[in-house]
């Protein structure tokens, strides 16, 4: 059988068991059914800067929430920052909009959470929560915040116990020439320039992890839930100090290190926010495809790289639900290298056999697939095609290498959802753009 009667008879029986949707309040529906019973929903996106994934993948949690009781959602993001957003939705906070609320995402990729889709689903979020007893949060899994996790643990212990707050910023102080450039510091102690900062970070870890009935007497949930966070925190310090000294020794160690920390992260909101409810708590994760899709399924297993989807259907399999997006062509938010300025960017072309191009040739142009099921599409899915994945970095003249990776989709996920054509999402105004007044132009709309 030639290549183009393969392709042929993908693009036919994809067509047969595609979902259409459009703007229908009903239109994802059987996703809805098939998450009724899981405690981990994992919704990707094929880039961080599409708008249409952060309006779906909304409007799917926002029905998660309303109909099946989830409890939180925890994003690909630095935990401080996601946590000041946990504060608004949950009216412990001062932020007089989700936009205020949204300030703290301050560091590269500011429009990856400050963004207009990001605002609208934080106020309804706000609403929704409003005389709950049981609110749901809204976290952050990442940990690339270092810096302002170590300034989070110290104004933490100055409320509540000054002297550990004193021992705290003593043992944090050989961070304190790397505290802007962490990647410096991996470099300097894998060269053994200086010696590492292991062991005082894990006895800060360690103290704050004895003393946990003393810093929760407070009667109330507000106290639990701040020692929680400042845990959170210098956990999160311990993992980020590994990572930036394993991003020296090659890819798979520093990437596994930081998908781990994300599943251990999850796994702790879990374990926290089920000790107030009748029943284990259910979470859903927002965060790039090759976060969320089951890694074992793509050739980054080649690599010896896992993932947080891996890890969640290793670990409860029947108990969750994996989504990724797809898109063929438009416009997407991206910088051309990392901490540089964002810009609006055209979306190549997707290659020929892809399962974009396949995609594409369906006579569907949003649609999305059940692949659990036991069909032809699925199983001519099977065969390893390339995927695309567009991360916060956009170079389209080495797009083969930069962006794409083989998988065999029905494995990587339960459904997936296409889009043939997308739009750059729209950043809000940063922190200092908001006090000037104005817009930077380093910041186009996108639209």
């Amino acid at each position: 059988m030639t290549k183009w009667s393969v392709d042929r008879a993908l693009v036919a029986a994809v067509e047969k068991e595609a979902y259409p949707f459009g703007e229908g309040a009903d239109d994802f529906a059987p996703i809805i059914k098939a998450a009724e019973d899981k405690d981990f929903v994992l919704i990707g996106e094929a880039s961080h800067g599409a708008k249409e994934f952060y309006l779906i993948r909304a409007e799917i949690t926002r029905r998660l929430i309303e109909e099946h009781g989830f409890d939180m959602v925890a994003v690909e993001a630095d935990w401080p920052d996601a946590y000041t957003v946990n504060r608004y939705v949950c009216g412990q906070s001062e932020d007089v909009n989700a936009n205020e609320a949204l300030m703290d995402f301050e560091r590269f990729p500011t429009w990856m959470w400050r963004n207009t889709e990001v605002e609208h689903f934080v106020e309804w979020l706000r609403a929704y929560n409003t005389e709950r007893r049981h609110p749901v949060g809204f976290y952050g899994l990442d940990l690339y915040s270092m810096n302002t996790s170590i300034r989070a643990i110290i104004a933490y212990l100055n409320k509540v116990d000054p002297l550990a707050a004193r021992r705290a910023r003593n043992r944090y102080s050989c961070l304190d020439h790397f505290m802007e450039k962490p990647q410096a510091y991996g470099y300097a102690t894998e060269l053994g320039l200086i010696d590492s900062c292991e062991s005082q970070i894990v006895l800060q870890l360690e103290e704050m992890r004895r003393k946990a009935l003393v810093y929760m007497r407070e009667d109330g949930f507000v106290a639990e839930d701040e020692y929680f966070c400042a845990v959170q925190n210098a956990r999160l310090v311990q993992d980020s100090e590994q990572y930036y000294r394993s991003m020296f020794r090659g890819r798979p160690s520093s990437w596994n290190l930081r998908d781990r920390h994300m599943f251990a992260t999850l796994e702790e909101l879990v374990q926290h926010r089920s000790k107030r409810l009748p029943r284990k708590a259910r979470a859903i994760v927002w965060a790039h495809n090759s976060h969320v899709g089951n890694a074992a399924a793509t050739e980054m297993a080649e690599r010896g790289e896992f993932n947080i989807g891996q890890l969640v259907r290793t670990h409860y399999a029947s108990r969750s639900l994996l989504i990724g997006f797809s898109t063929c062509r438009g416009t997407v938010t991206a910088a051309s290298n990392w901490d540089e300025a964002a810009e609006t960017k055209k979306v190549s072309e997707p290659f020929v056999g892809s399962y974009e191009e396949v995609f594409h040739h369906v006579n569907h142009k949003r649609f999305f697939l059940d692949l659990r099921q036991n069909n032809a599409a699925v199983d001519l899915l099977r065969t390893p095609r390339l995927q695309r994945a567009i991360g916060v970095v956009y170079r389209p003249d080495t797009e083969r290498y930069s962006h794409y990776f083989f998988s065999r989709l029905p494995e990587q996920f339960d459904f997936m959802i296409h889009l043939d054509n997308t739009t750059a999402v729209e950043p809000l105004a940063t922190a200092m753009q908001v006090h000037r007044g104005e817009m930077d132009e380093t910041y186009p709309s996108g639209i």
